[in-house]
């Protein structure tokens, strides 16, 4: 193990969904512990920003086109993050999306958009990047998100809830199936952080209060609260830790807290 066992020098993390939000800030986030990045989203137009944050960090960054509700655009994608840099040593897989409705005014397609987003697109992007780097040579770090709701119920968040359940059972699965090809996979669940998806709760005050009060830190997760947690996941640092569910949430999981989209 490197004596300094967060460095990530040498190293290059790909992280799906990197234009904006938390997979932005985790991005960065690798890079300042030296990893070189290859970052994904949609649209490559929405990764700009991203790439020129990252470059001025001194690290490489490559960006590349991906859909995770689209097989062959994960394909493509793997295809692509491989032959630009030869391996793939770290996985964050950040895309994600929600729906925030009542339960019985969530559709059939309103479901499909959120697991087959959250969930279904998590494993087959983990898949892809384990078969084609991380098993051949026997090492590697794959970082599930998932949220506090990975371990808490909250109303109007009925797909969002099961999905990122889902994955923090799926990181129990793929750490049994893939510990003996020398990789570790973790899910690491934000609990309240202010995002795009999220953006409208925070414009009510009385949510926002509602929401800190049951939060035993007192307040909701700023974009570096998160640093420390990924860094440590995706380093020799947690070499010995997987198929865990580690929650970044000021403590709201300890308790019993109920939020509304009210």
């Amino acid at each position: 193990m490197n004596p300094n066992g967060f460095d990530l020098s040498g190293k290059t993390a790909l992280i799906t969904g990197g234009s904006r939000g938390l997979g932005r800030y985790m991005a960065n986030a690798l890079a300042r512990a030296g990893a070189d990045v290859v970052i994904t989203s949609r649209s490559t137009e929405r990764l700009d920003d991203s790439r020129k944050e990252i470059e001025a960090l001194g690290r490489r960054c490559e960006i590349l086109g991906l859909d995770v509700r689209d097989h062959g655009s994960i394909q493509r994608m793997a295809d692509a993050a491989v032959a630009a840099c030869g391996q793939i040593d770290i996985l964050v897989n950040n895309a994600g999306c929600n729906v925030r409705k009542r339960a019985v005014d969530v559709s059939w397609d309103d479901w499909n958009l959120v697991l087959d987003t959250n969930l279904r697109g998590t494993f087959f992007v983990a898949q892809a990047i384990a078969s084609r780097s991380m098993i051949p040579r026997g090492y590697g770090r794959v970082i599930n998100i998932g949220s506090v709701t990975s371990v808490a119920g909250y109303s109007g968040l009925g797909p969002y809830c099961a999905s990122r359940g889902g994955a923090k059972q799926l990181t129990m699965s793929l750490a049994d199936d893939w510990g003996a090809f020398g990789i570790t996979v973790n899910c690491l669940a934000p609990g309240w952080f202010k995002t795009a998806q999220n953006a409208v709760l925070y414009e009510n005050q009385k949510w926002v209060e509602y929401i800190t009060d049951r939060i035993p830190l007192k307040r909701t997760g700023l974009p570096n609260d998160l640093d420390g947690a990924v860094v440590f996941l995706a380093s020799d640092a947690s070499a010995y830790i997987t198929g865990q569910t580690l929650l970044v949430d000021g403590g709201i999981s300890t308790g019993a807290a109920k939020a509304t989209i009210e």
